[in-house]
């Protein structure tokens, strides 16, 4: 199903993998400790800037030892950072009496007359899509977690419609938006354009966007303009990957087959989310490679970096470099990568074995973006000292670098913008494998929570994925989640799963999408689908 992950190893080596979770909790005691002390500590501080709703905000800085004040704070930073806790199961809205989810409100306004939920306080769009947009995926997941905090709810809906009316604004006589652009100005209503670099991908994060809002408000208009930027990358022949936004559109994409009946191209969505053979940004995918002996696989970046470069005069396009083809792999990308892709499964269960194998190697590899995974030699900031728990990650992972394979390390000191390479904007999203990922009793086989980032869904019975990488097949103690359950379901298998003295039974290689039903569950079928007291717990029966 996915290309890519046939490359990859069934059990990645050398196995290591950290309790991400644990991870995840330690990061968000040490970032939003305000009396925490040492070298650049503590990191979180109050802003008391006028703007957004007019309430309180606070900042965290994007990468160790960075600016802060009123534009040295990011919402793809500390919105993660807010998200990511949350996912973990901490309540943000009322952590020791602070609500950090409606601080975040300082983002929602700006400098343009339409109000969106920007990347930076007191902004405005019109610079890059995938600034513009992934915040507002954010403040939406926040809006789903967090229903009755704050103004999210309003501004969710409001940011929608400007969303629904730049797609309307791009849309030609064939009825199909062009997002063959770098951003949109909502002060013109007009796609702007530099000539050298577009983001062809903003058309699956509004998809996302629309879709989320259809879901919440059931509006027509909003599920019309989220069908129409799938038509856009459907009609596409090359491949629209620029950041992170293309695994939204797969993700709404098998949402909208399943729930809806639609027949949107889920394998094409995909598999150019793996490739790396982006058009618009050539090599930027999914690692599947060994580096310095390390299984890297998994790990989401630039597979070409020194392979390709931008043009030195600035003009484009990217031209050949003499170099050894070689590979740089972001933190925050990587995390990123799981939110949408992990609940698609519930929607397209084709995609159950190779989301799981794609899991087991990102998770086990992106240990390998935290300091205390590397001698002095391998890193660019060995004369940092770590914090204790080793939760502040660099920003990313090169396959080569200074005779070193792999190579943590960053952009900062590489250009000379910084003086630390280790990253809080990619670390905030280490929440997202710890909401969704729990090591079981059998070594290599994880657990992934399906609906732990399925913003907006329906109501769900308890659903996991499993991905057994052995050569043969492994009983598992089944995690109830906190629920009783009187018999398991495999939606991959399209039946009841195969228990043995209480033990879920992985096949040898494949994977269980176990959905856990109640004592005394009446199941039945409707228009290919199954349900279990009325709930589907199978989109697609196979029959």
């Amino acid at each position: 199903m996915i290309r890519k992950v046939k490359q990859m190893p069934d059990m990645p080596q050398p196995y290591a993998m950290r309790n991400w979770k644990q991870v995840a909790t330690a990061y968000d005691r040490l970032v939003f400790d305000a009396e925490a002390t040492g070298d650049f500590f503590p990191l979180v501080w109050r802003d008391d800037t006028p703007g957004g709703t007019g309430k309180p905000a606070f900042g965290l800085p994007s990468y160790l030892g960075g600016r802060r004040g009123e534009n040295g704070h990011e919402a793809i930073n500390t919105a993660t950072a807010v998200l990511g806790a949350t996912l973990c199961g901490i309540d943000k809205s009322n952590q020791n009496g602070v609500n950090w989810v409606e601080m975040l409100e300082c983002y929602y306004g700006g400098e343009q007359a339409a109000p969106l939920f920007l990347n930076r306080r007191n902004g405005r769009a019109g610079s890059t899509f995938w600034y513009e947009i992934y915040p507002h995926a954010l403040m939406y997941a926040l809006t789903d977690l967090y229903p009755d905090t704050g103004n999210l709810d309003m501004m969710m809906r409001s940011t929608a419609d400007q969303w629904l009316d730049a797609c309307n604004k791009l849309t030609g006589e064939d009825g199909v938006p062009d997002f063959d652009h770098l951003s949109f100005d909502f002060d013109t209503g007009k796609p702007v354009d530099n000539g050298r670099w577009r983001g062809p991908d903003a058309a699956a994060g509004v998809a996302w966007l629309l879709y989320m809002a259809y879901k919440r408000w059931n509006d027509s208009g909003y599920l019309d303009g989220a069908r129409r930027c799938l038509a856009f990358l459907e009609r596409r022949s090359a491949n629209p990957f620029y950041e992170v936004l293309l695994p939204f559109g797969a993700c709404v994409a098998a949402r909208m087959n399943a729930e809806l009946g639609d027949a949107h191209s889920v394998d094409k969505l995909v598999n150019w989310v793996f490739d790396g053979d982006s058009e618009c940004r050539p090599g930027w995918g999914v690692i599947a490679d060994n580096w310095g002996g390390y299984d890297c696989y998994g790990l989401a970046g630039s597979i070409t970096d020194w392979g390709q470069r931008w043009d030195a005069e600035g003009a484009g396009p990217w031209k050949p470099f003499d170099g050894e083809r070689s590979g740089y792999a972001f933190t925050a990308n990587t995390f990123a990568l799981a939110w949408p892709l992990v609940p698609l499964v519930r929607y397209d269960s084709r995609f159950a074995p190779d989301i799981g194998k794609w899991m087991l190697n990102a998770a086990n590899a992106a240990r390998l973006f935290y300091p205390g995974a590397h001698s002095g030699k391998a890193q660019s900031c060995a004369f940092y000292k770590p914090d204790a728990d080793d939760v502040i990650a660099y920003e990313g992972l090169r396959k080569w670098w200074d005779h070193q394979s792999p190579y943590a390390t960053g952009d900062p000191i590489r250009y000379s913008w910084g003086a630390i390479d280790l990253g809080l904007y990619g670390s905030s999203h280490v929440g997202i494998f710890g909401g969704m990922i729990e090591q079981t009793d059998v070594e290599g086989i994880l657990r992934l929570d399906c609906l732990r980032t399925d913003f907006f869904r329906e109501a769900a019975h308890p659903t996991s994925l499993y991905y057994n990488p052995h050569n043969e097949e492994q009983a598992v103690t089944i995690d109830g989640s906190g629920s009783d359950f009187g018999a398991v379901y495999d939606a991959y298998a399209h039946s009841p799963a195969t228990l043995r003295n209480g033990k879920l039974i992985i096949p040898a290689r494949s994977a269980v999408l176990a959905v856990l039903l109640p004592e005394g569950a009446d199941v039945a079928e409707s228009d290919g689908k199954r349900y279990c007291n009325g709930i589907v717990i199978d989109y697609n029966t196979g029959a």
